[in-house]
């Protein structure tokens, strides 16, 4: 067993070098899928894939990490920590229950502190049908232009537009307008693509090679930036189906704490296109599928979305002074990571809960 704060990691680098040195000290072969690129310090980039348990195993628990670029510090501590638990691995394999572990699913996001994969695509709202009309998100359109200005901070200006529009509107409508998710502006936040990224090629070639065997696949998917601080929401990531949505709950939720949902608008993320976790029940259509997206809290959602809309400044401003983009890159970070003991222990303790339950439901 290793302390929780030796799980985590500031850097890719680090984080990836815990990921493999965790999977060796458990004896789990790794394959690496090194990316085209390298990273901000020219390292290698890789979507790591180890899976601990049978690979013909009936019962598979995928666990991923960094779908979101930075909000791979999260997901790999947890996966870190996961592969030095020996009470968890007993548990799973008393269980019947394979785990994949899926680490830095966006190397390149996690690599230079960005959200997005280096097509500047937002990898969960990739999974769409390309070869059909894409969505249409109207109100994003309508904001564009506002929610990135011509200079960095916005003007008083710019911030009284935003103001305004939230007083007449209500946050939430802010908030789905901008996160739904977006497939016409190629340079915008939350944009889906035009085309599948590497990531979400890579993701399929994954699920076909490991998880094609399985009958009954659990999916837990690491996420951060959305609820109070600290807290683990259970996002259902299925698609609306109230069979797995049952189970979802079966697994994860109490009567007085559900697993929280899109498609009923009790959860704190807007209504989505594109997820990734949809690939699951395309590549692997004969599984039992249930999933969800665990969703970290870290600052307030108008923080973090003034985090995001700096770095997508900074994407198309890439001569900004040095300091200027030395801090959008720090409140990335804090926006997508809160280095704090506290809050490690209660993603180590919340996830570790999570992936018991799991384990449990995918057995019975």
């Amino acid at each position: 067993m290793i302390g929780v704060g030796e799980a985590f990691a500031p850097r890719y680098a680090l984080a990836r070098r815990k990921f493999l040195e965790g999977c060796a000290g458990a004896g789990l072969a790794v394959r690496s899928h090194v990316h085209p690129l390298a990273g901000r310090d020219g390292e290698e980039l890789a979507l790591d894939v180890a899976l601990d348990g049978a690979p013909d195993a009936e019962a598979l628990l995928i666990v991923s990490s960094g779908c979101h670029g930075v909000e791979g510090h999260c997901g790999s501590g947890v996966q870190v920590f996961a592969l030095h638990d020996a009470e968890w691995r007993e548990k799973a394999r008393d269980r019947g229950v394979a785990v994949l572990y899926l680490h830095a699913l966006n190397p390149h996001g996690f690599s230079l502190g960005r959200r997005v994969t280096h097509e500047n695509v937002d990898l969960n709202r990739n999974f769409v049908d390309f070869s059909k009309p894409l969505p249409v998100n109207e109100a994003y359109a309508s904001l564009h232009a506002l929610l990135l200005p011509e200079a960095w901070p916005p003007t008083p200006d710019n911030q009284a537009a935003i103001d305004t529009l939230i007083a007449r509107e209500g946050l939430a409508f802010y908030q789905a307008a901008v996160s739904r998710g977006q497939y016409q502006f190629a340079d915008g936040l939350f944009f889906g693509g035009a085309a599948p990224t590497w990531s979400n090629r890579t993701v399929r070639e994954v699920l076909r090679t490991h998880a094609a065997a399985a009958r009954r696949v659990g999916w837990i998917d690491m996420h951060t930036g959305l609820g109070p601080n600290g807290i683990g929401e259970r996002i259902f990531a299925c698609r609306d189906d109230p069979a797995a949505y049952a189970r979802a709950n079966a697994w994860w939720g109490t009567p007085a704490l559900p697993v929280t949902s899109m498609y009923d608008g009790s959860s704190t993320s807007a209504f989505l296109t594109g997820l990734m976790a949809f690939s699951l029940e395309e590549e692997c259509p004969r599984a039992e599928f249930t999933a969800i997206a665990l969703e970290y809290g870290t600052e307030p959602m108008l923080e973090v979305m003034t985090a995001l809309r700096g770095d997508h400044w900074l994407h198309r401003h890439p001569g900004a002074p040095a300091e200027l983009a030395e801090s959008i890159r720090a409140r990335m970070f804090a926006a997508f990571y809160s280095d704090t003991d506290a809050w490690r222990g209660q993603v180590i303790s919340q996830a570790r809960q999570a992936m018991f339950q799991a384990a449990d439901g995918l057995a019975g």
